[in-house]
C-alpha cells in the first residue's frame, strides 16, 4: 500500500479542537442561564455505576430531577461546575491559539441565550458572553464552528413537553436560532445543529430532552417520532440561517460507527449492512431531504408510525445540510443475529471485540485505518464535504515528578488518526477540518468525570471538584502545535519527555488521586 510522505492537507484546512457547553462552561446559574439537562447528570464513582447510571446519564427521570432540585447538595453534579471555561475563557483561547488552532468547535447553552427555552425575549447577557468568545477566537484567527443543540435542552422544555418529543420544542428551537443567526451574523460561519443526533437511540433525554419515568418507555416508535421532530428542527435551522446569511454553511453530526463483519459468512456481512442503515439513516435524511428506502420496512415490522405533518416533507427537502461532520473514536464488529425483525443493535460501545486491534485503557478499539474507511464511505454516500466534529482518546494521566503530563498514548492515537484521515484526503475525500476532543481537560459526557482526560491542555481539578483549575501544557500540546504548523505532514513524535517553556507558571497536579 503507498503511503503520502508529505501532507495533502490542503492550504486553508481547519485545525482545532472540540467541546461543549456543559462539559466545560461552568457558571450554571450565573449569566441569566437557566438549567438545562446536563445540570441534573450525576457522578458517580466507578464501583457504584450500572450499566445504565453509568453510561451518558440514563438514568435521570422524572424522580431523580425532583430529587435533585430538593437537595443538589447531596450529589456530584459535576457538570454545573464543567471545567470554569465561562470565567477563564480567554486563557484558553489564548492556548488554543498558542497551539495554532484555525477552528474551536464549541457549543452554545441554549438556556443561556433563552433561560426557560420559551422565553419571549432572549437574555442579553448570555448573548453578550458568546459574543466576547467569538470576538476573542477572531482576534487569534480562530474560525468558530458552533453546535446548536449539544445535549443541552433547557430543562423547563423537559419539563413542559419532554423536549423534541412535542413540536412545541421544534417552534422553540427555532426561534433560538433565528435569534443566535441574527446575532453572530458574520461572527459564526460554520455551525451544526444537533450533537450527535443517532444517540436519540441510546439516550433520548440528553440527546433531546426527553424525560421518562423510567427506561421502559423507551420504545422504538417514541425514539423515532422523537427523531423525525428533530430532523424538521434541524432542517428549519438549515433554510433560517440559509435566508439570513447566505454564506453560513449549516451541517449534521453523525456518531460514526465504522463495522467490520465477524466472518466472511454472509449472514455477517448482511449485519454490517443492517447496522449501517440504522448508522446512516440520520444523515440519509438530513442530507438526501428524504427518508430512505430501507426505513420503511424497519417501520412496517415494528408498527412504527411517524407523525409526519403534511408539510413536513417539504421541509426535510429544502432543507439539506452543507456538509457532514462526524465523531469517530472505534469501529465495530458486527454478528448476525438471526433476528426474524431487524432491530438496532443498542449500544455505543463495541460489544464483539476485534483481536486484530489495540485497546486503549476505557477498553475501546484503536482503529486509525478504519477512520479512513469511514470517511471514504461517507464521501461515496453523500458527495459532501466533512469535517471531523470530534476523535479523541480519553485516559488516566501519569504526571511525573515534576508534574509533566507524557502522555505518549494520546499522541499516537492522534498520530495514527491524522495520518490515515491524510490517506483518505489524498484518496480524494473533502476533508475540510480536524478538531481533537477535547483541547482541554473536560467532564466527561457520559459519567461526568473529568479523570478520563481527553486534553493538551490540562486541568488541575478532580472528579470531585478540588483543585485550582489551573491550566498546564502536557506533552501532548507540543506535538499538536508541531502537526499544526507543519499542515499536517510532520506526524513523528520526537518532542521529548521534559517541557519545551516555563508551562507551570499557573502550577501543576496539586489535587490527589486525579
Amino acid at each position: 500500500m503507498s503511503r503520502v510522505t508529505n501532507t495533502p492537507f490542503p492550504e486553508g484546512f481547519l485545525w482545532g479542537g472540540a467541546t461543549a457547553a456543559n462539559q466545560i462552561e461552568g457558571g450554571w446559574d450565573e449569566g441569566g442561564r437557566g438549567p438545562a439537562a446536563g445540570d441534573f447528570a450525576i457522578h458517580l464513582p466507578k464501583e457504584q455505576r450500572s450499566k445504565i447510571n453509568g453510561e451518558m446519564y440514563k438514568d435521570v427521570n422524572v424522580k431523580q430531577i425532583e430529587r435533585i432540585e430538593k437537595n443538589p447538595e447531596n450529589y456530584n453534579l459535576a457538570k454545573r461546575r464543567g471545567v470554569d471555561f465561562y470565567h477563564r475563557y480567554k486563557e484558553d483561547i489564548a492556548l488554543m491559539a498558542e497551539m495554532g488552532f484555525s477552528v474551536f468547535r464549541m457549543s452554545i447553552s441554549w438556556s443561556r441565550i433563552y433561560p426557560n427555552g420559551d422565553d419571549a425575549q432572549p437574555n442579553e447577557e448570555g448573548l453578550k458572553f458568546y459574543d466576547d468568545v467569538f470576538d476573542e477566537l477572531h482576534k487569534y484567527g480562530i474560525e468558530p464552528l458552533v453546535t446548536l443543540d449539544h445535549f443541552d435542552v433547557p430543562l423547563n422544555l423537559i419539563k413542559k413537553y419532554s423536549g423534541f418529543k412535542s413540536r412545541e420544542t421544534i417552534d422553540c428551537f427555532e426561534k433560538y436560532c433565528e435569534t443566535v443567526f441574527t446575532r453572530y451574523k458574520g461572527k459564526v460561519k460554520y455551525w451544526l445543529t444537533f450533537n450527535e443526533i443517532n444517540c436519540v437511540l441510546t439516550n433520548p433525554y440528553a440527546c433531546s430532552g426527553v424525560l421518562l419515568n423510567d427506561q421502559s418507555e423507551r420504545t422504538y416508535e417514541l425514539v423515532y417520532n422523537v427523531s423525525h421532530n428533530q430532523f424538521v428542527a434541524s432542517a428549519k435551522a438549515v433554510i433560517l440561517a440559509h435566508k439570513i446569511d447566505p454564506e453560513m454553511k449549516v451541517g449534521c453530526m453523525l456518531c460514526r460507527l465504522e463495522n467490520y463483519a465477524a466472518s466472511t459468512k454472509p449472514e455477517d456481512v448482511l449485519q454490517t449492512v443492517f447496522e449501517d442503515h440504522f448508522n446512516f439513516f440520520y444523515t440519509d435524511v438530513q442530507a438526501k431531504g428524504e427518508y430512505p428506502y430501507y426505513i420503511h420496512r424497519f417501520f412496517k415490522e415494528h408498527n412504527i408510525k411517524i407523525d409526519m405533518k403534511p408539510e413536513d416533507a417539504e421541509i426535510l427537502k429544502a432543507g439539506k445540510v452543507d456538509f457532514i461532520s462526524i465523531s469517530y473514536y472505534m469501529s465495530y464488529v458486527a454478528q448476525y443475529k438471526n433476528q426474524e425483525i431487524i432491530e438496532p443493535t443498542g449500544s455505543l460501545v463495541a460489544v464483539i471485540k476485534n483481536p486484530n486491534l489495540a485497546m486503549s485503557e476505557a477498553g475501546w478499539p484503536i482503529d486509525p485505518v478504519g477512520f479512513r474507511t469511514a470517511l471514504n464511505r461517507i464521501y461515496d454516500r453523500y458527495g459532501l464535504p466533512i469535517f471531523i466534529a470530534e476523535n479523541g482518546l480519553g485516559s488516566t494521566d501519569h504526571p511525573g515528578e515534576n508534574g509533566y503530563v507524557c502522555d505518549d498514548d494520546r499522541i499516537e492515537y492522534m498520530k495514527g488518526h491524522v495520518r490515515e484521515m491524510r490517506e483518505a484526503i489524498e484518496d480524494g475525500v473533502d476533508v475540510f477540518g480536524y478538531a481533537w476532543w477535547g483541547p482541554m481537560d473536560l467532564v466527561s459526557s457520559g459519567t461526568s468525570e473529568i479523570s478520563k482526560r481527553y486534553g493538551m491542555i490540562g486541568i488541575d481539578a478532580d472528579n470531585d471538584g478540588n483543585g485550582t483549575y489551573n491550566r498546564f501544557k502536557k506533552k501532548s500540546f507540543y506535538y499538536y502545535k508541531k502537526l499544526i504548523a507543519s499542515n499536517g505532514a510532520d506526524l513523528e513524535n520526537n518532542i521529548g519527555d521534559q517541557p519545551l517553556d516555563d508551562w507551570c507558571a499557573n502550577g501543576k497536579y496539586t489535587v490527589e488521586n486525579v
